[in-house]
């Protein structure tokens, strides 16, 4: 075998060749790191405690479905529909009965007044896409609008949910964070005197 000098242009070339297949693998994802693998495990954390504790119950529109009311999936967690106008609540007789809810079951009229379930999806404008989690945390253990507002009103569970520990938040926190944002501006509350 003869050693003969590669010629200045094929060096170049070789070289350039070299740049860009690290350039392509450099631009390839990246396999899953152990990093990664906490923050999905939070997120389905999340998504487990959301369903368990009937956020959709409230926070997720009801259509008539083929057996009747059903969550209706396509506006998931995003709150009282903003197109729905509802007419003044029915007034309920003295007796034991306290509360009534839109057929949607996205809004609540009480003692309180009217009340409506917020929008919880990423959406910046409308939903929680502003919302850091120490705000979340704050409305969550205060009762406050983002831990320092307006009180969050029934049937919000707030006494319950209170006591979630801080990884559990931080969790629904994460798992709202990764549904898809749902424009829906929500109404303000009405209070009891405008309510009636």
């Amino acid at each position: 075998m003869i050693d003969r000098p590669i010629p200045h242009c094929a060096a170049r070339a070789s070289l350039a060749a070299l740049a860009g297949i690290v350039l392509f693998a450099a631009s390839l994802p990246s396999p899953a790191s152990a990093q990664d693998k906490p923050a999905r495990a939070q997120i389905e954390r999340g998504r487990y405690l959301v369903t368990t504790s009937g956020c959709h119950d409230c926070h997720t529109p009801m259509k008539m479905g083929a057996s009747g009311p059903e969550p209706d999936m396509s506006r998931m967690l995003s709150g009282h529909p903003d197109a729905l106008t509802l007419p003044p609540a029915p007034r309920l007789p003295e007796g034991p009965w306290l509360v009534v809810s839109s057929a949607t079951n996205t809004a609540f009229a009480g003692p309180w007044g009217v009340s409506y379930s917020a929008n919880l999806t990423p959406d910046a404008m409308t939903g929680l896409g502003q919302w850091s989690l120490k705000d979340f945390k704050g409305t969550i253990r205060s009762g406050r609008h983002l831990g320092r507002g307006r009180e969050v009103l029934p049937p919000m569970p707030i006494p319950a949910y209170k006591h979630f520990n801080d990884a559990d938040l931080g969790a629904i926190f994460a798992y709202l964070r990764s549904i898809p944002p749902v424009t829906n501006r929500v109404p303000e509350p009405m209070a009891p005197m405008a309510a009636k």
